[in-house]
C-alpha cells in the first residue's frame, strides 16, 4: 500500500513515522468501519487504534466524520495520544503532506479544539510556525488564512482554555502583517490583512493584559506596522498614553521595554525545517566548511528576493533562541556571530538591514542583567570586535546604527535606553567576552564614533572595566571571516526597497 499521507519521490526514502500509521491503518482498517467494538482496548490496542484512526481521517475525507466519532467513543486520556500525533505529523511531515491531507489536518484541528483535546495548544502552535509571511503562493497564503478563521472562530472559547495560544498567535500575524503590508494589488492578500487586523486589534484593545506578556518585541513589531491607520492609533495609545488600555498595572511603554521576550516567541517565526537547518549550521559545521554550506542555506531558504524578511526572524532566533553550550563554544564550530554577520551581508533592502540590524541590538537597549541573559547580547559584541580589522565597514556600521539607537529610538526615554546599552557593554566586559579597547583604541574605526562611544559609556556614569578575560572569544580570525562571501545569497535586483 503506497502512502497516501505525503508526496515522496521515486528514489526518495520513506518516514518510518508516516510507515508506522499506514500499518496500523492497513492492520486495523476492518475494525475501522461500523459497528464498532464495545469491548474497552487495551493500553496497546488503544495506541495502534490511535495511530490508525489519524491515518485514517487525514487520508479518507469521506470517512472522516465515522474515524472522529469512533475516536470519541475510545478516548480515555482526553485526547492526549491522538493530539501529539497529529502534532508530529505537524512539526515532522508538514511540508511533504498531498494537499488534500493538509486540508484534513486543518480540519481534525477544529475537532480537537472543539472537545479542549489535551495540547491542542500545541497543535496550534505546530501550525502557526509553518505560516512564513513573504510566501504569497496559494498553499501559503491558504494556511494563514485557514489559522486566522480558526482563531477568529473559536475566539472566546481559546481565551478561557489556552489564552497564552492567542498571545502566540498575536505575535505571528503581528510579524506576517508587517509582510504583508507591503504587498499592493492582491485579491487574496488583502482579504487576509483585513482578517489579520480585525484579530491583532482585538487582541491589543480588548486583552491587552495578555498582548503584554510578549515582552519588548511587542513593540518592535508594532513600530513595523505605524503606517497602517488601525496600528498608528494604538501605537501613539502606547507611547502618549498607555492608560487607554485599562489594564491594571501598565501605565507606561517603559514598562514592555523592561520586560524581556520568551524565546519560545521567536521559535514561533522559524519553521521546523529552518530551525533543524540553522542549528545543524551552528553545531555540526566546522567554521572552515563554512561557505559551502552558507550557499546551500541561502538556496534552500533566501531563494527569492521577497524571503529577505526571514533575516530578521532568523537573527532573532539566533540571538534569543540558540545558546550554545561551552563545549560548542571553545569547539571549531561555526560561531554564531559568523551566521549573523553573513546574514547581514545577504540584506539588498534598506528597511531589511535596519530590522536585521534592530533585531540584533534590541535587547540591548534595555538590557538590565537581573532579568536579561548576556547570551542574547553576546552576537552583536562579537561581530563588531571579530570584523576589525580586516571587515571594520561591517564593525563601523554596527557601531553607527547601535549609537544612532540611543539617540533616536525613543527620545523621551533616552537616558533608560543609553543606560541599557552602557550596562550591556559593562556585563560583556565583565564576563570575558571582550575588552571595549578593542573597539576604542582601533585605529581603522572612525574617530568620531569612538568619541561617541566613549562619550555615551561616561554619560551613564558606568564603570567598565577593560580587561579581557580568556576563553571566550574564538573563531576571530580574519583569515576565516563568513563576511567576505555575500556572493553566496542568490543574486537578485531589490524589488520595492
Amino acid at each position: 500500500m503506497e502512502s497516501k499521507l505525503l508526496n515522496i519521490g521515486t528514489h526518495e526514502a520513506g518516514n518510518e513515522f508516516e510507515f508506522s500509521l499506514r500499518q496500523a491503518f492497513m492492520e486495523l482498517e476492518p475494525r475501522l468501519r461500523p459497528p464498532f467494538s464495545i469491548a474497552i482496548p487495551t493500553p496497546q490496542e488503544y495506541t495502534q487504534l490511535n495511530h490508525a484512526l489519524l491515518y485514517g481521517v487525514l487520508t479518507e475525507p469521506q470517512f472522516a466524520k465515522i474515524h472522529i466519532k469512533h475516536l470519541h467513543g475510545i478516548v480515555s486520556d482526553g485526547y492526549a495520544l491522538f493530539v501529539s500525533l497529529a502534532l508530529r505529523v505537524v512539526l515532522e511531515l508538514y511540508n511533504k503532506l498531498v494537499d488534500s491531507v493538509k486540508q484534513q489536518l486543518i480540519w481534525v484541528v477544529h475537532e480537537i479544539v472543539g472537545v479542549s483535546g489535551v495540547g491542542f495548544d500545541g497543535l496550534l502552535v505546530g501550525l502557526l510556525r509553518h505560516t512564513v509571511g513573504c510566501d504569497y503562493t496559494d498553499r501559503g497564503l491558504w494556511l494563514c488564512f485557514e489559522l486566522i478563521n480558526l482563531f477568529l472562530a473559536n475566539f472566546t472559547s481559546l481565551l478561557e482554555e489556552e489564552p497564552s495560544v492567542l498571545t502566540s498567535a498575536l505575535y505571528v500575524y503581528l510579524r506576517l502583517l508587517a509582510d504583508h503590508c507591503r504587498v499592493s494589488g492582491n485579491v487574496r492578500v488583502d482579504l487576509l490583512k483585513k482578517l489579520e487586523i480585525e484579530f491583532c486589534v482585538k487582541m491589543l484593545r480588548g486583552q491587552f493584559h495578555w498582548s503584554m506578556k510578549i515582552g519588548r518585541d511587542l513593540v518592535r513589531l508594532l513600530q513595523d506596522l505605524v503606517h497602517v491607520p488601525e496600528f498608528r492609533c494604538i501605537w501613539k495609545d502606547l507611547v502618549l498614553d498607555a492608560t487607554t488600555f485599562r489594564t491594571e498595572g501598565f501605565s507606561d511603554v517603559a514598562q514592555l521595554y523592561s520586560t524581556r521576550t520568551s524565546s519560545r516567541y521567536f521559535l514561533l517565526r522559524v519553521t521546523p525545517e529552518m530551525e533543524l537547518q540553522l542549528r545543524f549550521l551552528l553545531v555540526q559545521v566546522k567554521f572552515s566548511h563554512l561557505k559551502r554550506y552558507q550557499m546551500w542555506f541561502a538556496k534552500k531558504f533566501l531563494f527569492e528576493p521577497e524571503r529577505e524578511t526571514l533575516i530578521v526572524d532568523m537573527i532573532r532566533f539566533i540571538c534569543c533562541a540558540h545558546h550554545p553550550s561551552n563545549e560548542i563554544i571553545h569547539s571549531d564550530s561555526v560561531p554564531r556571530w559568523a551566521i549573523i554577520g553573513w546574514l547581514l551581508s545577504c540584506c539588498r533592502k534598506k528597511y531589511v538591514e535596519a530590522n536585521a540590524k534592530l533585531a540584533l541590538f534590541y535587547d540591548w537597549l534595555f538590557f538590565d542583567e537581573r532579568m536579561d541573559n548576556i547570551m542574547n547580547i553576546e552576537p552583536a559584541m562579537l561581530l563588531m570586535v571579530c570584523s576589525m580589522p580586516q571587515y571594520v565597514g561591517m564593525t563601523q556600521s554596527l557601531l553607527e546604527f547601535l549609537l544612532l539607537l540611543v539617540d533616536n529610538y525613543d527620545q523621551v526615554r533616552s537616558y533608560t535606553i543609553a543606560k541599557g546599552v552602557s550596562l550591556a557593554f559593562n556585563s560583556l566586559v565583565t564576563e570575558g567576552v571582550n575588552s571595549l579597547d578593542t573597539l576604542t583604541s582601533c585605529d581603522a574605526l572612525s574617530p568620531f564614533l569612538k568619541e561617541r562611544l566613549k562619550k555615551l559609556l561616561s554619560s551613564t556614569n558606568e564603570t567598565l572595566p577593560h580587561q579581557l578575560y580568556p576563553g571566550r572569544l574564538s573563531h576571530c580570525s580574519a583569515d576565516a571571516s563568513p563576511l567576505e562571501t555575500p556572493s553566496s545569497h542568490p543574486k537578485h535586483e531589490p524589488a520595492g526597497a
